[in-house]
């Protein structure tokens, strides 16, 4: 179950009791923005609850604003003095849309700054600071700890970039519905090992006008995992989770542009029923993951195309041994009422232990451009009611399998 908070009370003298006004309820100026958000972590970073998340990042300190990078802007960027990054994305929650993208829009910044130095963000900060002499970034450093090594301090900094070592924190105003499982989608990326947290920072307006502040966390998660995923009988990928760190080394490559390609072409195709389901970026691989509410990624819908055989299709999958694999086996023992749901085309495989529901349209050549257009209006609505009958039992089965644990 989600947590709930009740809105702060305040007792006066008199004995009375007034209910503070969220200022994320006001409207006009006074309302809360999400550059209120930023500015207010800048200059309180002790109201971030990092302690709470992963202790290796206490202390850090604030060190620019909307730090520029490829990928865009990092709304508060912070370090503490052994080294260590970490970013801040502030949102406000009244847009469904914006929940869904925000994870997305950080672990782009965080794979950007991953090939980064410590040069490349002094360059950067001291561009945005408007500082060319010097190194402010460590001038800020060291104003709270004068006694930073700045030689040990860059070599921990560009060691940390480049491992990936990073804190991500997203900073909401308010609890809406569906926040907390922002963090259900999140999965491991090759290279980065970083730890992330939802942190809601919910500000009250006291009746002489000062404002309180009231943070807290509501999801933590520390990622170093790997998906494994099930192929049905008779199907090929063009390329597994193994085979991504080798094909980062040749992206240049004919085959894996023309998968990036196929992806690119597709996406804009896809519109999903569910504000919570977060759609994944074009990659080089021969299939796309979405995933599913199961906790360290358990879950998700492959969604593929076989070249060879000319065939598009989706499946479910899952991790051995895990929430989303017991998710999968109850969906299974419900398939009757599943595959009205899915309609025709829809089939149920495999055995007891690793069913296997999936769908695929098959066609003449994915080469000639009324079949592959064909095939992306007909794999964006499989996408779509699949991601309709399956996530919402994916989580209650979730929920079941937590509790008989």
């Amino acid at each position: 179950m989600s947590r709930q908070h009740a809105t702060p009370i305040l007792l006066t003298e008199g004995g009375g009791a007034l209910p503070l006004i969220p200022l994320s309820q006001l409207a006009g100026d006074s309302a809360v923005s999400e550059a209120d958000i930023q500015a207010l972590v800048h200059a309180h970073p002790g109201s971030l609850p990092i302690s709470e998340i992963d202790p290796m990042f206490v202390g850090a300190i604030p060190i620019c604003r909307e730090l520029n990078t490829s990928a865009g802007s990092i709304d508060n960027f912070l370090v503490t003095p052994t080294g260590l990054p970490v970013l801040v994305e502030c949102k406000l929650w009244r847009n469904p849309e914006g929940r869904r993208e925000v994870v997305g829009q950080i672990l782009d910044y965080a794979k950007e700054l991953s090939r980064w130095s410590s040069s490349d963000l002094q360059r950067e900060v001291s561009v945005r600071l408007k500082q060319r002499e010097g190194n402010p970034m460590l001038d800020l450093v060291r104003a709270a700890h004068p006694n930073v090594n700045e030689m040990e301090f860059n070599d921990a900094l560009t060691l940390n970039l480049r491992r990936g070592r990073f804190l991500l924190l997203i900073v909401g105003d308010g609890i809406r519905a569906g926040v907390e499982a922002i963090a259900e989608y999140l999965q491991a990326h090759a290279g980065l090992h970083f730890s992330l947290g939802l942190i809601e920072m919910p500000i009250y307006v006291l009746p002489d006008g000062a404002r309180l502040v009231v943070p807290r966390v509501l999801a933590k998660t520390a990622l170093i995992t790997r998906n494994v995923i099930a192929v049905p009988e008779g199907y090929g990928l063009e390329g597994t989770v193994e085979e991504d760190a080798a094909q980062r080394g040749s992206v240049n490559s004919a085959l894996n542009d023309e998968r990036y390609q196929f992806w690119c072409e597709f996406l804009p195709h896809v519109h999903l029923d569910d504000p919570e389901q977060i759609v994944p970026k074009a990659g080089r691989l021969g299939y796309l993951s979405f995933m599913l509410p199961a906790p360290s990624g358990s879950s998700w819908l492959t969604v593929y195309r076989d070249r060879t055989r000319n065939r598009v299709g989706v499946f479910l999958s899952a991790s051995r041994n895990s929430a989303g694999e017991y998710a999968m086996q109850r969906i299974a023992s419900d398939w009757s009422n599943i595959r009205v749901e899915l309609g025709s085309g829809a089939e149920l495989s495999g055995d007891q232990d690793r069913p296997r529901i999936e769908d695929y349209l098959q066609l003449s050549s994915l080469d000639d451009p009324a079949d592959r257009e064909k095939a992306f209006l007909w794999l964006a609505d499989r996408v779509n009611d699949f991601v309709n009958v399956l996530r919402p039992r994916v989580r209650s089965a979730v929920a079941d399998y937590a509790e008989n644990s």
